[in-house]
């Protein structure tokens, strides 16, 4: 069995990881691939619900969805990972571990804190900047853009269409679909 790929979305809550991994997840799975979907709020309902939002619970919950995403990929599966992920050091840790196995692109899903506030339907947003809300990545929290990311989608610039395109054109020219 051919290896897979792990597809790792990363940017701020609300720029658009979930809503453009779900399309290309769904493209992908109408043509016959195997995919799954690893999405930051599933995964804190059951593998990672223990951990709250330090910097270190932070790293401890992308750690142990590498761990998921390594066995995945690593059986022919093709990972789409949405998650904040606001720290470069952990996320080129995952790389590399995700990598000694299969491949690994790294989508910086781009998109101002602005425009993220104003499609936050949960008012996650309105509360950290009231204060309400603690470490919130963006607000009082830092999100770390990647320097070189295999692909950037502008999810305030392009439509839900454009960015899911360009992410199916990367994988099908990178030879990973």
């Amino acid at each position: 069995m051919e290896n897979g790929v792990t597809v790792w979305f990363t940017g701020l809550p609300c720029c658009g990881k979930t809503t453009v991994a779900d399309k290309v997840a769904d493209i992908l799975k109408n043509e016959g691939h195997r995919v799954e979907r690893l999405d930051g709020d599933i995964v804190r309902q059951g593998l990672t619900r223990d951990l709250g939002f330090s910097k270190e619970d932070r790293n401890k919950n992308i750690e142990r969805v590498t761990f998921v995403t390594k066995l995945l990929s690593r059986n022919g599966v093709i990972v789409l990972c949405t998650f904040v992920s606001p720290y470069i050091a952990r996320r080129d840790q995952t790389r590399e571990e995700v990598s000694e196995d299969s491949s690994f692109v790294e989508v910086f899903t781009k998109c101002s804190v602005e425009e993220c506030a104003r499609r936050d339907v949960k008012g996650m947003y309105a509360k950290a900047f009231a204060g309400e809300i603690k470490d919130f990545t963006g607000v009082d929290d830092p999100y770390e853009e990647p320097p070189s990311p295999e692909l950037v989608i502008d999810t305030e610039a392009e439509t839900v269409e454009e960015s899911t395109q360009k992410v199916l054109d990367y994988l099908k020219g990178a030879g990973f679909v």
